[in-house]
């Protein structure tokens, strides 16, 4: 079996372009051009079609791109497993957090998995929810942390580390907070979600998994938001929370690590409170590495 082949027609699959793929692969072009045109004619079918300079997989080459995506995953995972026998404490480990989340706890958690793990290279890239999904059925990376979403992924295994509790914010003495009750199964008050309809409500963008639970909460609920603005920058909902300029849904533990000092009320919300699961995901039957296993437990000490 060969892994090179896989690899330059995933690379050319990738980038739509000889050149590119190329600089990527650190070949000359007119190498994996040769090698194109020697692979299509072994299997006496073209992979891609060529439109101006880009080469667009034909259905044979879609159907090969997907097979070969999983054979190189499986060797990546039989790779690890075979250094993790031999070396337990050497390997690189490619991790996906959060925008927010990324923010805050990497800086904490990166220190103390170095100190168990010093010849681990760890990796870190940020994204959506939804597109360190992408990166981990790629096998871009291995694990990726974030809230769980309503609707399961069946190709991810999703690990709890937390519970995490979602709650509406507000600056200090709103008159919202008049109309708090005391709640039994929160440290917070209770709010009901119906007196934000007219508030001017800070929201995340489509894409963020926050928005996505708030979304589902107030179509179950038969809420509607007279007055959103719209933001992707979690820090600033904050800020602008803090000094009047609307009300927000944030979970605790964003504001437990970067919002204590600023002068924010948090209320519970919902049927008793709205919690949320904070989950390590990775590809259902990957290969998790000692050292793998490890960083998820050390982020599950600072969530």
């Amino acid at each position: 079996m060969d892994f090179r082949k896989m690899t330059y027609v995933l690379a050319i699959a990738e980038y739509q372009n000889l050149t590119k793929a190329a600089e990527s692969l650190y070949v000359g072009q007119p190498t994996l051009s040769k090698f194109l045109n020697t692979l299509e004619a072994e299997l006496g079918l073209p992979l891609f079609r060529k439109l101006g300079s880009r080469y667009v997989l034909t259905y044979v080459g879609e159907r090969y791109v997907e097979k070969a995506a999983m054979i190189l995953r499986l060797k990546e995972d039989l790779d690890a497993e075979m250094a993790d026998i031999l070396k337990r404490d050497v390997g690189i480990l490619n991790v996906a957090f959060a925008k927010m989340r990324c923010s805050y706890m990497v800086p904490c958690v990166l220190p103390a998995f170095r100190s168990s793990f010093p010849n681990v290279k760890v990796n870190v890239v940020e994204g959506s929810s939804e597109e360190n999904d992408r990166r981990l059925l790629s096998g871009q990376v291995d694990i990726a942390f974030y809230s769980k979403p309503d609707v399961i992924n069946p190709v991810i295994d999703y690990h709890t580390l937390a519970s995490e509790e979602l709650l509406i914010c507000t600056c200090r003495d709103h008159p919202l907070g008049r109309q708090a009750v005391p709640n039994p199964h929160s440290p917070y008050p209770k709010l009901d979600l119906a007196a934000l309809e007219n508030e001017r409500v800070l929201m995340m963008q489509p894409q963020q998994r926050t928005r996505q639970i708030m979304d589902g909460i107030l179509r179950e609920n038969k809420i509607q938001l007279n007055n959103v603005m719209y933001s992707s920058n979690i820090p600033a909902i904050i800020g602008l929370t803090a000094r009047g300029y609307g009300v927000s849904f944030v979970f605790e533990t964003h504001l437990r690590h970067s919002a204590e000092s600023l002068p924010v009320e948090c209320y519970s919300f919902g049927r008793t409170r709205t919690l949320c699961d904070f989950v390590a995901a990775a590809r259902k039957g990957s290969y998790l590495s000692s050292y793998a296993k490890e960083f998820i437990e050390v982020v599950r000490s600072f969530v």
